[in-house]
Parts: C-alpha cells; structure tokens; sequence
C-alpha cells in the first residue's frame, strides 16, 4: 500500500505540472494538493498507520505533522504547505473565480517539493 500510494502521489504531481502547462490552474492545484495528500498517507502507511486510522484530511495532517515535521524528518516549511495547498484547492473546487497562475504555480511547486521530501525519508 505504501508504494501504491507513494507512485500515485508521483503521478498527481506530474499531472499537475501538465496542467499547469495548459493553464487549467484550478485542476492543477487540486492535483498538486492530492499529490501532497496521498504522499502524506503513504508516509504514514510507512509507519504502520492504516487508512482506516484516517478518516478525515484533517486527521491525515495532524498525524502527518506529529510523525514527520514535529520530529524533524520534514522540515516545518515544507510539513506546513499540505495545509496552505489543501486551502488553495478548496478555492480551486469550490470558488466562482479561478485560482491565478501564480498561486497555482506556487501550489503546484511546493507540492513537487513536498512529494520529492517524503519519497526521500527513511523506510521504517
């Protein structure tokens, strides 16, 4: 489940990027956001957390912080940004207006970042 998670987390950032590309900004933040998501989850699959221990994305990223960025594995910026991305894909999804280029930009860069960091933590 783990590398499941961790592959799909890697697609969501690369369609991202293509989405970005071709100007839908609302459908590459929430990608990018997903991305951050599933990476998040298959960090603490790592770890031994189950989904179902998961219920809400809120829930995720409280575990998320207390495990990796708490302890340091993840530093604070990077742990930070699954909140602000979630909050740019909520306005994507759910907002009238589109999300302008450069926050999409923004989103779509801290989650290569935030995906590029838990791939590269220490199994176990």
């Amino acid at each position: 489940m783990t590398a499941h998670l961790l592959e799909k987390a890697a697609r969501a950032v690369k369609s991202a990027r293509v989405l970005l590309d071709l100007g839908d900004t609302d459908s590459a933040c929430s990608r990018a956001y997903y991305a951050m998501f599933d990476a998040a989850r298959g960090a603490l699959a790592r770890r031994g957390y189950t989904p179902d221990s998961h219920k809400t994305h809120g829930s995720v990223h409280s575990a998320f912080a207390m495990e990796f960025v708490k302890t340091g594995l993840i530093p604070r910026e990077i742990g930070r940004a699954l909140g602000q991305v979630q909050d740019v894909r909520l306005l994507a999804d759910y907002s009238a207006e589109s999300i302008p280029s450069d926050k999409a930009e923004w989103s779509v860069r801290h989650a290569e970042a935030f995906v590029k960091a838990v791939r590269a933590l220490p199994l176990g």
